[in-house]
């Protein structure tokens, strides 16, 4: 049962500065004033919640977005203070709703452990919204107070009882409950997508074990309940699902080393690509930061302690590196600390920047997992396998790059042979075409600006990188040729810096084979050269599908929608429907004035949105396991669009 405390009382709430710069500049509060930014304040005030049960005194989160994009945030915690706050004279709850820094993060007070936006989560969603109300169940009593765009309506007054949602939020001894509207003026949007909601609320019910979540969409009447009890070790094996794990049991440490609180979950999986989640206070800190430094270093030390010791490791051998320990492993590593300490680089926590972290989770994993591996000889047999083979594989992978680049140097830019480059050498102005086949290869080199388009033709499917090591992807002759055009290099001697190109465009054909090109040129850049995505170097080009003439009319069509609304159009004339299904159908003059020309062309920008859900994806749908692309097929077969 949540406990009850009477300590958090007015003055733990603590004034700091005023509210108004947030909407003068939203972006610095909340990242982006697009869906991200929609979604953060979401997660604001759900973290909110999540502080009153780190803190041990609320047990359930609920969630609802109404029909009207309204969204609505509950606990049964403590319910935030409400009578007036010594310093200001004002209530305390409209305090903490309506001026920056000011909660029960900071002091000694409220919370010790907390995921608040540095106090300023709830005024900063408060700034936000065009209408906000908040209703505070404390000490038997309900209290109301609402605002607009930051700006208290009234005072806040006592109420004869909480609003409810058409999905009944349980009447509670006690708690906060948040209602707010979004303001359209400022954000781009303002209907929330529940599948992200709901991906963030997951990730933190990993990480609060023990704590109902229940969301709900009044929109279609959907609903969705979380609630683990085995924390980040149930995170650990959600991340390795579609994979075969190597060390059974899987390790978990957790440890309170001068009151910070570092837990740790490891289990290898027999792929080739690494995973590791790092969060701070149970913020996802994307970026990493001290903690995940601290765990890598840990990692290394204590592998190359067990080497050394059961023999893996003669003297004369080099340590294995930390390059070695990342092929497939899936990790995470959580730490808790007082919030008050707590320092992230960045107001949207994308980094944590506390120095002396890192020796402390240092300490804490290296321990745990020497621990681990002496009193589970065959999972650290199995691991020891798995990053020793890694390691001859990064010697093999070596001699293959360094082929690559002297290669590349050797040869100079005239090479690869198939690539026919442009005149322009300042890389932001430069363009690369990677072209499925010859034919459209040809009309691409003929149709192009050649001052600034450069044309890489790829000869049939290229390996798929998923199911390979970085030596055995560098035999594939296409994908050397395309690193040696590209100039990065690739694995611990790619260098962003020295890319050739800021625009890669896929230039696929429109039907499987096409798409499957496609696909597996992802799978590389995802795998091998993420960074050009994170840069948005990469791109897909979209060819038109239809050529729709009629009577001397010509129009090129990228959908079959947009191919029916515009023959109506033609009031009975004859018209005559050409479809694309190879670039190479297409003229180098047609191939320009569609797909090529920049005052012309539709391009999608390549993002990686959720790093995580693609590393699941390409598993899922490239990696060696047949069943979890079965069901996936299974799952989906009546959305496919087949064009054969």
């Amino acid at each position: 049962m949540p406990q009850e405390d009477s300590t958090y009382q007015a003055k733990d709430i603590q004034v700091l500065e005023g509210l108004e710069p947030v909407r003068k500049r939203p972006g610095m509060y909340i990242g982006s004033t697009d869906v991200r930014g929609l979604h953060h304040l979401v997660v604001e005030i759900v973290d909110n919640s999540i502080d009153e049960a780190l803190a041990g005194f609320a047990r359930n989160v609920w969630v609802v977005i109404a029909p009207d994009q309204k969204i609505t945030v509950a606990d049964d915690g403590r319910g935030i203070p409400v009578e007036k706050h010594p310093k200001v004279g004002k209530s305390s709850l409209e305090v903490a709703m309506t001026m920056l820094h000011a909660g029960g993060k900071f002091g000694d007070g409220a919370y010790k452990i907390s995921g608040g936006l540095h106090g300023v989560g709830a005024s900063a969603v408060n700034a936000l919204s065009d209408a906000m109300r908040v209703e505070v169940k404390r000490e038997g009593k309900v209290y109301v107070q609402e605002y607009k765009r930051g700006k208290p309506l009234s005072d806040v007054k006592e109420s004869q009882e909480l609003q409810e949602t058409k999905f009944k939020i349980p009447t509670r001894a006690s708690g906060t409950k948040t209602t707010f509207l979004p303001d359209k003026t400022i954000l781009s949007t303002i209907v929330t997508d529940f599948e992200q909601i709901k991906k963030q609320i997951k990730e933190r019910a990993y990480l609060v074990a023990g704590i109902y979540f229940h969301l709900y969409d009044e929109r279609d009447g959907s609903e969705t309940h979380y609630f683990f009890d085995g924390g980040i070790l149930s995170l650990v094996g959600h991340l390795n699902k579609n994979k075969n794990p190597v060390n059974e049991p899987a390790f978990y440490t957790k440890k309170d080393i001068n009151g910070i609180g570092v837990e740790a979950a490891i289990q290898y999986n027999d792929g080739y690509n690494e995973t590791v989640e790092s969060f701070a206070n149970v913020i996802n800190t994307h970026e990493g930061g001290t903690h995940l430094t601290g765990f890598r270093i840990s990692l290394t030390r204590s592998i190359n302690d067990y080497a050394r010791r059961q023999g893996y490791l003669k003297e004369k051998d080099d340590n294995l590196t930390g390059d070695d320990m990342r092929e497939g492993l899936t990790a995470v590593i959580a730490i808790k600390m007082n919030s008050e300490n707590l320092q992230f680089e960045g107001q949207t926590k994308g980094k944590l920047g506390n120095a002396e972290i890192q020796p402390i989770v240092a300490q804490a994993v290296k321990e745990g997992l020497d621990n681990y591996m002496e009193e589970n000889p065959r999972a650290a047999q199995r691991i020891m396998e798995k990053v020793i083979l890694a390691a001859k594989a990064r010697l093999a992978a070596r001699a293959a790059k360094d082929a690559v680049l002297r290669k590349g140097a050797l040869e100079g830019l005239t090479l690869p042979g198939k690539l026919t480059d442009c005149q322009e050498k300042d890389p932001s102005l430069c363009e690369l075409y990677l072209v499925e086949g010859d034919s459209a290869g040809g009309s691409a080199k003929q149709g192009r600006d050649r001052k600034f388009q450069a044309i890489l033709p790829l000869r049939g499917k290229i390996l798929n990188t998923e199911r390979a090591r970085l030596d055995k992807t560098l035999e594939f002759e296409e994908i050397r040729n395309l690193v040696v055009a590209l100039g990065t290099g690739i694995g611990d001697t790619f260098n962003i810096d020295k890319i050739r190109y800021h625009r890669i465009l896929i230039m696929t054909d429109a039907d499987v084979d096409g798409e499957h090109i496609r696909t597996l040129l992802l799978t590389f850049f995802f795998r091998y050269l993420p960074l050009i995505i994170e840069k948005g170097y990469l791109y897909i080009a979209q060819p038109p599908l239809y050529k729709v003439a009629s009577r001397g009319e010509e129009h090129y069509v990228f959908t079959d929608e947009e191919k029916d609304a515009l023959t109506k159009t033609f009031n009975g004339k004859p018209v005559s429907v050409q479809r694309y299904k190879g670039l190479g159908e297409m003229n180098p003059e047609q191939l320009w004035q569609t797909t090529m020309n920049p005052a012309n062309r539709v391009i999608k920008k390549v993002e990686i949105e959720d790093a995580t859900v693609a590393d699941e994806i390409f598993t899922m749908l490239m990696g060696d396991e047949v069943p979890p692309r079965k069901r996936f097929i299974q799952s989906h077969a009546k959305n496919a669009n087949l064009d054969v």
